[in-house]
């Protein structure tokens, strides 16, 4: 584990959250902040920890692997290791800097809990986290267990802070369903699920406790398909449990095609809102 000495996110891919890509070889860009990420739930994207390891299926085709990897070798880019795990403290006061509200991905390049990130340093993020409240946090992990267990421990105080959402990883029944309990047992104000990639019927999913669900499909060429039922299977749930629902994307090769419509109709439900279905393509 190192700590990055580049000072500025290069530019990446949309999906990546990272603004526009460069080509490879080519003089790199810089950019002091991610704003206006193209993830549909979210505004901004920020990453004081690059890279990660693959844990569970859902992992299996990560874009931000991908996207990284492309870079590696590459003299001054800002994933110029790939996807090798390293922290980048230097980026870690950027959304103090950051004067409009917004909602805020917390490592779309990474996984802040990951086990080569030391507890001392996702303290230091939890701060930068509760000093600027007056944006949105979104915490997204598969490492469950680790964010429970800090949660119950070192993070609890920022655990019970509204603007802070913790949020786990659910893309099966084996890897994605002991996630939520994991997230249940944890204190926190705000929980969210991500059933993204969905790769299986997620059954009767129980959602209490949790305050919002993202669903969304699979993209890029060796995307595995999602099926409608299964969408519409966790959409019900929602209904029924009175949570907000989100569909991201169908996804696939040509994922804005495919679009984000489910029975002719798109779902962009956030927490604390009553936002119904919207019309037009997305």
């Amino acid at each position: 584990m190192r700590r990055d000495a580049g000072g500025t996110e290069q530019a990446g891919t949309g999906e990546a959250g990272e603004g526009r890509s460069t080509r490879p070889g080519s003089a790199p860009r810089e950019m002091t902040m991610a704003f206006n990420s193209s993830i549909e739930w979210t505004q901004a994207t920020w990453n004081p920890v690059r890279g990660c390891t693959k844990i569970s299926p859902g992992c299996k085709f990560c874009y931000a692997r991908d996207f990284a990897e492309r870079w590696r070798g590459v003299p001054g880019h800002a994933y110029e290791q790939g996807f090798d795990l390293r922290l980048v403290p230097e980026k870690l006061h950027e959304p103090l800097g950051w004067k409009k509200p917004r909602l805020i991905f917390v490592n779309s390049m990474s996984d802040l809990f990951h086990e080569g990130v030391p507890d001392d340093y996702i303290l230091e993020v939890a701060e930068v986290m509760r000093r600027a409240d007056w944006h949105t946090f979104q915490v997204l992990t598969k490492r469950s267990e680790r964010m429970r267990d800090l949660l119950c421990g070192g993070l609890r105080a920022f655990g019970e802070l509204p603007h802070i959402w913790w949020g786990v990883s659910v893309e099966d029944r084996d890897h994605g369903l002991p996630r939520i309990d994991h997230l249940r047992q944890a204190p926190a104000a705000m929980r969210f699920l991500s059933a993204e990639p969905l790769l299986e019927d997620l059954g009767e999913i129980d959602l209490d406790g949790i305050h919002w669900v993202i669903v969304g499909g699979e993209s890029g060429p060796k995307s595995r398909p999602m099926h409608p039922s299964w969408v519409r299977g966790v959409r019900d749930r929602c209904r029924d449990a009175g949570v907000p629902f989100f569909f991201k994307q169908w996804g696939g090769p040509q994922k804005k095609k495919n679009g984000r419509f489910l029975d002719g109709r798109l779902y962009g439900e956030m927490p604390g809102k009553d936002v119904p279905p919207q019309g037009g393509q997305g």
